[in-house]
């Protein structure tokens, strides 16, 4: 395995063949040439993109979390607006470097946590007159709502430039559905 995805984040991962691609594909990581796009639902309405720059490291009190702290590694994390709904808003997110939870901890840290999380989210936002079918699609989703949806690299044996795209899974879809219904219940 080149690198992992979060338990319960769903998408694209690599995995290497023999050590030779294994120590190519790391390299790459290293020097952030391989390309993870990320798609997320969050909590709050954003009125722009932007790039987190906070370095992480592991929580102070709980281990199991990762937390913004002043000498921990550097993360950095870009994203951008793909819809807002009334209380939510669907980002795209780009990785530069690939820290444990980076983008859970990062969008926590900018009062905007993942939808669903369930060391980074404690509270759930449901919109005042939301239909019933909202109510309960958030209440169901018992993961974060994060998928990695798009991976480029460059294959380390043939050199050729590969590019992958993974379809959000129908419960996210459906998560989607639900906040586009929701949104058009006020517009109407």
């Amino acid at each position: 395995i080149v690198h992992r995805l979060d338990k319960d984040t769903t998408g694209l991962l690599v995995v290497a063949k023999n050590l030779r691609s294994h120590n190519g594909l790391v390299q790459q990581l290293q020097v952030r040439t391989i390309s993870r796009q990320y798609q997320a639902v969050v909590q709050g309405v954003m009125t722009a993109g932007g790039t987190v720059s906070e370095p992480l490291g592991r929580h102070p009190v709980n281990r199991i979390k990762r937390a913004v702290v002043r000498n921990g590694q550097e993360a950095v994390t870009h994203y951008r607006v793909l819809n807002r709904f009334r209380a939510h808003t669907h980002i795209q997110v780009n990785l530069e470097s690939g820290r444990t939870h980076q983008i859970r901890v990062h969008m926590a840290h900018l009062k905007y946590p993942i939808v669903g999380d369930p060391l980074y989210n404690s509270r759930l936002q449901v919109p005042s007159a939301s239909l019933e079918a909202l109510k309960q699609v958030l209440l169901d989703f018992r993961r974060q709502a994060l998928h990695a949806w798009k991976l480029s690299l460059v294959h380390p044996l043939s050199g050729k430039e590969c590019s992958w795209e993974s379809p959000l899974p129908s419960d996210f879809e459906t998560l989607l559905q639900s906040l586009r219904d929701d949104l058009q219940l006020i517009k109407s």
